[in-house]
């Protein structure tokens, strides 16, 4: 099993298998448009584009459990994201990353690199560093910037 294995819905409503990433890294993130780590999508924006054209994506997934910091339609969380921040890297459909409505695809990235303490995602922006073969090497907590894990991704990068 592999993240590759995982379908998901874009933030425009269209489903798709992650397996259209095979052979990309991922950096997949669950977001909140009013967060105090929030103008992190400035640092994982920078990452995208400085990346992107060598096989890397950032999957921005939204999540409204963590004190209510989402609470808007995916509409409303796409024209934040592109107007505050430029986003331009793939945002999906609001989603459960914990309890017994967590999207599958949060159970399995869990199951695979618990955090500190527990498997459970803490809080908005804990980020998932995936190989080109959907498999998950890191978990980084919410209080790592995106400029911070630059180096694993390049890392990564270099393996193919």
């Amino acid at each position: 099993m592999s993240v590759h294995d995982f379908s998901v819905e874009t933030i425009q409503g269209e489903t798709i298998n992650l397996k259209e990433y095979e052979g990309k890294v991922l950096l997949i993130v669950n977001t909140a448009s009013k967060c105090g780590f929030t103008p992190q999508f400035e640092g994982l924006q920078k990452l995208y584009k400085t990346y992107h054209d060598k096989g890397f994506e950032v999957l921005g997934f939204p999540c409204n459990q963590f004190r209510n910091q989402d609470p808007g339609s995916n509409q409303e969380i796409e024209d934040f994201c592109q107007l505050n921040y430029g986003v331009t890297f793939p945002m999906f459909q609001k989603i459960d990353v914990n309890g017994p409505n967590a999207h599958p695809l949060y159970k399995y990235l869990t199951s695979e690199a618990k955090g500190f303490l527990t498997k459970e995602i803490k809080w908005n922006f804990t980020k998932f560093l995936i190989d080109q073969d959907g498999n998950v090497i890191k978990r980084f907590p919410p209080q790592t910037t995106p400029d911070k894990i630059q180096k694993e991704i390049e890392n990564q990068l270099k393996t193919r």
